[in-house]
């Protein structure tokens, strides 16, 4: 048996996890030639007694595949650079935040480099990913990028400019429309509703809006207008919201999310 592993995992946390389950599933990878490196021997253990992988902690593991998903903090990118080897060669999958190419191939000068963009949906399948390819990445490797990303979602190719808007419409964004969900939900529960009852009809009430605004095409004032009548609850609801300031906010909020990514890159 070829012990030489065909994947390497450097940072085996959520996002990582939720990449490499569905390719093990579709049989893009198979799970005996998969390395994992995790920091802590805890969560080295505790992790491939749950998925039975090989997970470790020593990073030199995972460097040796020819396919490498890097999901660590982008804080800790200089120190995990150290583990490569010079003259290793293959392609390296980025989904840190804000990390650029340019750093990417700085580091990694060997490596052909792919800087990829995924969201939280994916944890579910149902994510957008960005990605951004280095030079030298062959037609074949995008293809296998692709492959791997849209396991979990929805794939777009961009120019890499334009990966921290995407990062902080689509990254970002969750945590902008979880707030606005959590709000909607404390309304109704002032207004009388059961709060596990409210919660629910909120989070179905935005993924039904998106599943309209999506399925028929319809730009975002279509449908507030579709559903405005004169005089009517929304119109009154709107002009708090329009009082308040809130298209305004998440305007700013998306702004100093991309704002925030180019800092950390």
């Amino acid at each position: 048996m070829n012990n030489t592993p065909s994947l390497g995992v450097v940072g085996l946390g959520r996002m990582a996890q939720a990449l490499l389950f569905p390719l093990l599933e579709a049989g893009l990878v198979e799970g005996a030639g998969v390395r994992a490196v995790v920091a802590s021997g805890a969560s080295a253990a505790r992790l491939a007694q749950a998925h039975g992988l090989a997970v470790g902690t020593d990073p030199t593991q995972a460097w040796a595949a020819p396919v490498v998903l890097l999901a660590v903090k982008p804080q800790q990118l200089d120190q995990v650079a150290l583990a490569a080897s010079p003259g290793q060669q293959g392609l390296l999958i980025s989904v840190l935040a804000g990390v650029k190419l340019e750093r990417l191939q700085r580091l990694f000068p060997a490596w052909h480099c792919v800087r990829a963009v995924p969201n939280t949906p994916s944890l579910v399948r149902a994510g957008l990913t960005g990605l951004a390819f280095g030079a030298g990445v062959s037609s074949a490797q995008r293809a296998w990028v692709e492959a791997l990303f849209g396991l979990v979602g929805e794939v777009h190719e961009l120019p890499e400019a334009q990966l921290d808007a995407f990062l902080a419409l689509t990254s970002s964004g969750p945590a902008f429309v979880a707030l606005v969900a959590e709000g909607m939900a404390d309304g109704a529960v002032a207004a009388g509703l059961p709060r596990s009852l409210a919660h629910r009809m909120a989070h179905r009430t935005l993924a039904g809006t998106a599943a309209l605004l999506d399925g028929q095409g319809l730009h975002p004032g279509q449908l507030k207008d579709m559903v405005s009548s004169p005089g009517g609850t929304t119109m009154a609801g709107l002009r708090m919201l329009e009082k308040a300031g809130v298209r305004s906010a998440l305007l700013e909020a998306v702004v100093a999310a991309a704002q925030r990514s180019q800092e950390l890159g």
